[in-house]
């Protein structure tokens, strides 16, 4: 028998950004109130390394829309005259991020908390094997900004990615079309003392300064959510860092995801990643 009350919240939006969650949460907080929230759609380092999530990344999202001509033209007439809309998104977005990997947008890491040598020692303890991790993601050498390792650079700093861009003519065999428009949706993974809106904003004004005159640049920002930390020396943690020991019947390891959970919105804070 439970010595203890369990509340229940099966959130299905996770991936459009959660519209309902915030607000069901802000009417109900007397129904919600709880000393400990647990998130269990989180990961370990492997089947073998038992491991506790203490930290979650934040995210930003928008919609990019660089429009050009008011209509789509023959690049035979007008190819090489008129900015094509496709080729300036393309630069817009590939410069946000420079040759060391670091993002270029002004004022970005201005609020990044940097890891202490100690939180990088205890990162470099976790079991990793770079070589499997290629090896299962199929790709021949890993990427990202420089002086990090892979497990740094995928839980303890920010990342931005284009996760979808079109425009154009993408349909069977050829089209010299210069196209009227072109669309991407991209993305930024917040970490410590980062805030997605202030970040968001930051966003739209680089684009907004740093768009050529020959098109039209329209920034539309979507979902977005805090990182969060959790503390490792309340009595809660312990009692979970205990639970799995005894199960896996080996000691612990922290280990920070990549993925931010909505759930922790109203909490509204920051982590660091340390392995125990």
């Amino acid at each position: 028998m439970l010595r203890c009350n369990v509340k229940f919240i099966f959130e299905g939006e996770e991936e459009i950004g959660s519209p309902s969650l915030e607000a069901f949460c802000q009417e109900n907080k007397e129904l919600l109130k709880a000393d400990i929230i647990l998130v269990s759609d989180t990961s370990m380092v492997s089947k073998e390394v038992p491991s506790l999530t203490t930290g979650l990344r934040g995210l930003a999202y928008w919609q990019v829309e660089v429009t050009g001509p008011d209509h789509d033209l023959h690049s035979g007439h007008f190819g090489g005259a008129v900015a094509n809309p496709v080729n300036v998104l393309c630069k817009l977005m590939a410069d946000i991020t420079g040759p060391d990997g670091k993002i270029t947008i002004p004022g970005f890491y201005d609020d990044v908390q940097e890891l202490s040598a100690a939180e990088k020692e205890m990162i470099a303890q976790i079991p990793f094997n770079e070589e499997a991790y290629k090896k299962n993601i199929g790709v021949k050498e890993v990427a990202g900004e420089a002086g990090y390792s892979t497990l740094e650079r995928n839980s303890t700093r920010p990342a931005f990615d284009i996760c979808g861009i079109w425009g154009g003519y993408t349909g069977e065999g050829s089209k010299t079309v210069l196209p009227s428009q072109a669309f991407a949706k991209v993305s930024c993974r917040l970490v410590p003392n980062q805030d997605h809106t202030k970040i968001s904003d930051l966003f739209v004004k680089y684009l907004s300064e740093v768009a050529p005159d020959t098109v039209t640049v329209k920034v539309t920002p979507s979902h977005g959510g805090q990182g969060y930390v959790c503390p490792i020396d309340i009595p809660a943690y312990k009692a979970a860092e205990k639970a799995v020991e005894k199960a896996f019947g080996k000691n612990l390891w922290l280990y920070a995801a990549e993925e931010v959970s909505l759930l922790f919105l109203l909490l509204n804070r920051c982590w660091v990643s340390r392995p125990y």
